[in-house]
């Protein structure tokens, strides 16, 4: 018997849910296909995962924050129940290492950010690297200075922790064009697409940042 529940084909809004769009962008064009694994870090609800629920991925998340994980769990239950609740496990970047695989695909949307200083923002990108297999894909959505340079100020004088308060009022670990470019090089990475970033009426930016890991 069909289930009335399901999504059709003509209704993309519960097909997709709430799909970052730089995300879909990828499965659109083939990067991110059927049968590879994916892991969401900072995954919430699972905002960005529903979608990868409904068709079939072999999906995990990641999230530090308890009433997401069930929440995201109770979602897969749902729509994927051949998923364990295990797939979804309380925790942060620094606690990767305990999921003991790699992934074909790892996401990592609005989380680098909140990085303390350089040296934390360094061993989170690490995490995330090491989660990725050979021949991969890393996709994060950071927010960024790109664009914004005469709207921010440094929360330290000499700015060396690389936080600033944004003119939306919030504080983030802001990184730039040349950051990325080296952090791509120091990881023996190769840009998938050109950085792009999105300025929300000159408030903050949000840069999107896709890398292929050598094989």
């Amino acid at each position: 018997m069909p289930d009335r529940n399901a999504p059709t084909q003509t209704d993309p809004a519960a097909l997709l849910g709430q799909i970052d769009i730089y995300l879909l962008d990828q499965v659109l064009r083939g990067r991110i296909r059927p049968g590879m694994s994916l892991l969401d870090v900072g995954c919430a609800g699972g905002r960005n995962i529903e979608y990868f629920l409904r068709a079939g991925y072999d999906v995990t998340g990641v999230d530090p924050d308890p009433g997401a994980v069930e929440r995201v769990r109770a979602l897969a239950a749902e729509i994927a129940p051949h998923l364990p609740p295990g797939r979804f496990h309380l925790g942060s970047v620094e606690t990767l290492a305990v999921l003991e695989r790699s992934f074909d695909v790892v996401v990592c949307i609005a989380v680098l950010h909140f990085a303390q200083d350089e040296a934390q923002f360094q061993a989170m990108l690490d995490g995330l690297w090491g989660a990725v297999l050979p021949g991969g894909m890393f996709l994060a959505r950071l927010a960024s200075s790109i664009g914004l340079e005469d709207r921010i100020r440094p929360l330290d004088q000499a700015g060396g922790s690389r936080r600033f308060l944004l003119p939306d009022g919030t504080e983030r670990f802001l990184v730039d064009e040349q950051q990325l470019l080296e952090a791509t090089t120091r990881l023996g990475g190769t840009l998938l697409d050109p950085l792009k970033t999105t300025n929300v009426q000159n408030l903050r930016c949000m840069t999107t940042w896709v890398v292929r890991k050598g094989c």
